[in-house]
């Protein structure tokens, strides 16, 4: 009988915990979850979140541009060239070897020089205002008149180079103006850029 007694009288001890006691208090009969609960985390200190920069927006696109390249020395002596001899074929085709046809070559070999002085690159800006008198020798050789043999050819060639000396030496001029204002703008940059800093 007190072994009966003392039965009824035990109370069931809890499970122990330990990493699976949440799982075992639940497998239990009607048994007590058992363990510590967890203290309640306190917020600490909110550090300032860092200041984002503002994304620049992509500049609108304003219609089309002029086309920008930037030609090494060689590339302007070889678009030069090419300009201008096929400029001088063409006005041998249309007009012949005629001083009409020389002037016209004469007045579109001034923007060829200005493009030359645009297109070079920064660090070939001297070259342009050298490579432009060769383009316009190599390209008046269509306009020359026809002679017999390379000494007539010669005699020619000359002719059209003296009676075109004005447009040559206009163009040189030219190109090494605007050589020279991309150099002015570009020094003027650099000053900036180091009072800036």
């Amino acid at each position: 009988m007190e072994q009966h007694r003392t039965r009824r009288g035990t109370v069931p001890l809890p499970p122990q915990t330990g990493r699976g006691g949440a799982g075992d208090a639940r497998r239990g009969n009607g048994s007590v979850r058992a363990g510590r609960a967890d203290p309640p985390r306190r917020p600490g200190p909110r550090l300032p979140k860092p200041a984002r920069s503002p994304v620049s927006a992509p500049p609108p696109a304003v219609g089309r541009r002029m086309p920008n390249p930037r030609l090494t020395g060689l590339g302007t002596g070889l678009f030069a060239v090419l300009v201008m001899v096929t400029l001088g074929w063409l006005e041998r085709l249309l007009l012949g070897a005629s001083p009409t046809a020389q002037t016209a070559y004469g007045v579109l070999f001034l923007p060829v020089c200005v493009l030359c002085g645009l297109w070079v690159r920064r660090a070939d800006l001297v070259a342009a205002p050298v490579v432009v008198p060769i383009a316009f020798a190599v390209g008046v050789l269509p306009l020359a008149k026809d002679g017999d043999g390379p000494g007539a050819r010669l005699m020619a060639l000359a002719t059209a180079l003296a009676t075109q000396v004005g447009w040559l030496y206009g163009g040189t001029l030219l190109a090494a103006l605007t050589v020279l204002v991309r150099r002015l703008v570009l020094v003027a940059r650099r000053r900036r850029a180091t009072a800036r800093r």
